[in-house]
């Protein structure tokens, strides 16, 4: 139990310096994006183990497009081997996956193997591991906001029905909780177009540490971090 008494149910988690990694051990980008996997295993893992609600974790976001085109090639056979490999991963830890993003923007084999994931995992009852895959925080305001658009034209709702709990409802993120915990790897103090809508509350933490370094002792770090914080939302402490 925490010092204060409170744990997330729901940590996000933005996967940075894969490549300073491997620069600095002069290796090739794509050899820390492969180590990295390794911390989605044991974080993921760890997570289950805690009983956490959900995990939610930026796998890959829509301005990663701009990477080198060889890059952006291995990076999507990674994600398809990481899918296949790690079925009997997510099913020995009863964790269901789902994703979030545009994902008929990725390439078929992917869309393929990750439908194949969620749907063998769709019974398990206990952890969500979310991966953002294409995922932008500002085009999914923008999609939600057609999609409202989309409904009021066909009278399905009017102007005076969109609030804050119906705008919600149009996100990505519809069905999740909102995010109690972002821990950012590598050191950089910025959200990187994550999650804009749903973080309005939620704690940072930011470690130097590369995500192919990122383990559990890190993780207790950044849930110990959390349970010394008061979350008034706004408010004032009793």
């Amino acid at each position: 139990m925490s010092e204060n008494g409170h744990v997330p149910s729901h940590i996000a988690i933005i996967m940075d310096g894969n490549g300073r990694w491997a620069r600095r051990r002069g290796l090739v980008r794509i050899r820390g994006h492969r180590e990295g996997v390794e911390s989605v295993r044991e974080i993921t893992r760890e997570c289950a183990k805690r009983h956490l609600q959900q995990l939610t974790l930026y796998a890959f976001s829509q301005e990663n497009w701009k990477r080198p085109k060889r890059e952006v090639n291995l990076l999507m056979k990674l994600l398809k081997d990481f899918l296949i490999r790690e079925r009997d991963e997510i099913e020995e830890n009863n964790v269901r996956l789902t994703a979030i993003g545009r994902i008929d923007g990725l390439p078929e084999d992917v869309q393929r193997e990750l439908a194949i994931s969620i749907d063998e995992s769709k019974n398990n009852t206990g952890m969500v591991l979310c991966l953002a895959l294409n995922y932008g925080g500002r085009s999914e305001i923008v999609d939600a906001a057609k999609n409202i658009a989309r409904s009021i034209t066909a009278g399905k709702m009017g102007i005076e029905e969109i609030t804050e709990e119906t705008f919600k409802k149009f996100l990505y993120t519809s069905e999740m909780t909102d995010p109690d915990l972002l821990i950012r790897t590598g050191g950089d103090m910025r959200i990187s177009n994550f999650l804009l809508w749903e973080m309005s509350y939620t704690e940072l933490w930011v470690t130097p540490v590369c995500w192919p370094d990122f383990r559990k002792r890190h993780l207790e770090e950044a849930i110990k971090e959390f349970s010394r914080r008061e979350r008034r939302f706004g408010g004032l402490q009793e």
